[in-house]
């Protein structure tokens, strides 16, 4: 259960609607009157949801829920209204005809206020170097280190532990979590909301053959490029993001990384595609806008994925996408010793083509 403000610090439910960044959604306060509404003190589900808490339906299946729901308003859609709700109802109606999106935007809205209260400042046990430009309103926290030639933009926070490398920018607004790294030379845009332990800058994996050395011996390649992430990213905990070796890896606008993804060096991700946790993309290898990547898919190095590109979850691609759409090579899971059977007649289908073939050939 999230904290809930405090009674004084509560809105009524109008002036809520009003505050939340919902621009450019549709919505009607269902037999609103000019009465101001109940105080609302947080977001809750149709289950969980009390008098001075919103929710939402958003999916039609869940709406039996709404029978025994307290909430003080839900948001839902026009037909949802119209097909489940009583007259006897006891909460408020918001029609919308995206709740969800509604819902998330009311959320965002109680976490700036979580934000907002923080304390702002430069922790005293933070370092700070002399040449590091700080904008103002930023809140730098306990154990942070900031080094030479760092820009920080206005409002932006840093959680306890981060460490922005040399020459390295942070743009507006941005919230870093505990134990944030980034190396040097990372450029981050306005707005970026990166997680604890997410790396920015780390080498990306290059090694040349040096049989000069000793036999089996690798060189180093030193990696001098940066990473550069544009507005309103995203990046979950535990996640990586390689530097460049010659030029930046690129992150664009409204980019979603989850948690404990790894991004190769010279990588290129195109504005608003979204990945789940655990995917794996090596180096040089560029991603178009609005893609989708499922959880554990691995994208080998090299490779080109057009705009609107989806890959399904476990799925390795290995050769360029094109073609906008959905791709899944997912090989399905069972019993153990039924998989091995089925596994070893895949290993036969180029034996059974043949035989297929040549059936075929001299059939009458």
């Amino acid at each position: 259960m999230p904290v809930l403000l405090a009674p004084e610090q509560a809105p009524t439910l109008q002036q809520l609607l009003a505050e939340a960044n919902t621009a450019g959604l549709e919505w009607q306060l269902v037999d609103s009157a000019d009465e101001p509404g109940p105080l609302i003190r947080g977001l809750g589900s149709l289950v969980s949801a009390g008098r001075d808490e919103v929710s939402f339906l958003a999916n039609s299946r869940l709406h039996e829920q709404l029978n025994h729901c307290k909430a003080a308003a839900v948001i839902m859609t026009q037909s949802a209204y119209q097909a489940y709700t009583t007259p006897d109802h006891g909460y408020r109606v918001v029609l919308c005809s995206e709740p969800y999106l509604m819902y998330a935007l009311l959320a965002q809205w109680f976490d700036q206020h979580r934000l907002n209260a923080l304390e702002k400042g430069i922790h005293p046990s933070a370092i700070v170097a002399a040449s590091a430009q700080i904008g103002p309103g930023v809140s730098i926290g306990p154990l942070c280190v900031i080094e030479d030639d760092v820009h920080i933009g206005e409002g932006t926070r840093l959680g306890p532990g981060c460490v922005i490398g040399a020459a390295s920018s942070l743009g507006r607004d941005c919230l870093l979590h505990a134990r944030v790294t980034l190396y040097h030379h990372v450029n981050v845009g306005d707005r970026a909301i990166l997680h604890s332990g997410c790396v920015l800058g780390a080498d990306g994996f290059g090694f040349a053959p040096d049989p000069h050395n000793e036999p089996g011996a690798w060189a180093k390649i030193a990696q001098i490029g940066g990473v550069e992430l544009g507005n309103d990213v995203e990046i979950g905990a535990n996640t990586t993001v390689d530097r460049g070796a010659l030029e930046n890896t690129l992150v664009g606008n409204g980019v979603k990384l989850d948690d404990q993804i790894m991004i190769g060096h010279n990588v290129k991700i195109g504005d608003h595609t979204a990945m789940a946790a655990c995917v794996g993309v090596a180096g040089s290898t560029t991603i178009g806008s609005r893609c989708t990547i499922g959880g554990a898919a691995m994208l080998s190095g090299h490779l080109v994925l057009g705009d609107d590109v989806h890959v399904s979850g476990g799925t390795a691609i290995t050769s360029n996408v094109s073609k906008p759409g959905r791709y899944t090579g997912v090989y399905p899971f069972d019993e153990h010793v039924q998989w091995q059977r089925n596994a070893a007649v895949l290993g036969q289908l180029s034996q059974l083509r043949r035989r297929v073939r040549a059936a075929e050939k001299n059939k009458p």
